[in-house]
């Protein structure tokens, strides 16, 4: 038996395991999968695989992109961060690895002091600041490090902050109406924001299905 890895974002296709929630049963060689298979995470398509044979790791070099090293993280940040890594390593089916980021989360989160509600100025800056120059250097790295799967995970993040952008302009402007009597729903995956009451079947950036949604509730 062999595995199969998506190059766009990490998922594992063992074929001694299958994939039973998604009606793949244990031990379905790579090549019986049907040709529309699509990887569960991100709908990949079957050709994004790399075959992996026996499970191996991986050592990749990076080269240094900064020798500065950065500011210490406050433990609201450093809660955030866990929390990020405990959904990824969620969505890669490692649930000890997510279950302990999420404690680390958890533990921060009740480190860290309160959080002021930011101006919607300050919001749009930072946005701003990430269309300008940090997803410009985070494709540079990627493509410096030939890595598949960081670029297209950048693509999905540039449109998503172009989307976020827009969102916090017409807020800004139209104030509670623009929710008003409406679902607000996030892409797990990808942070695509939906705004109404007809979740698309697909997310419109990175094509997951709409189970991996989350409704955000008020509060």
């Amino acid at each position: 038996m062999r595995v199969y890895t998506c190059s766009l974002c990490g998922f594992v296709y063992d074929e001694a395991k299958g994939s039973p929630e998604d009606g793949i049963a244990q031990g379905t060689l790579w090549n019986r999968l049907p040709e529309d298979w699509e990887c569960p995470l991100c709908g990949a398509a079957k050709h994004e695989f790399d075959e992996g044979g026996d499970e191996i790791e991986t050592v990749r070099t990076f080269s240094v992109v900064s020798d500065t090293l950065p500011e210490a993280k406050s433990a609201l940040e450093k809660s955030i961060l866990c929390s990020n890594l405990a959904r990824g390593l969620e969505k890669q089916y490692k649930a000890e690895e997510a279950a302990l980021f999420a404690r680390l989360a958890d533990f921060f989160k009740a480190q860290s002091e309160p959080a002021d509600a930011p101006a919607f100025a300050h919001l749009l800056e930072q946005v701003d600041l990430d269309i300008r120059e940090n997803l410009v250097l985070a494709n540079d790295a990627a493509a410096e490090a030939k890595d598949r799967g960081a670029k297209r995970a950048l693509v999905w993040a540039e449109k998503v902050t172009k989307i976020q952008k827009s969102i916090l302009g017409r807020y800004e402007n139209e104030g509670d109406s623009l929710i008003e009597d409406k679902e607000v729903h996030v892409c797990s995956i990808c942070g695509f924001i939906y705004i109404g009451n007809a979740l698309p079947d697909r997310c419109p950036i990175c094509k997951v299905p709409n189970w991996k949604f989350d409704l955000i509730k008020a509060g």
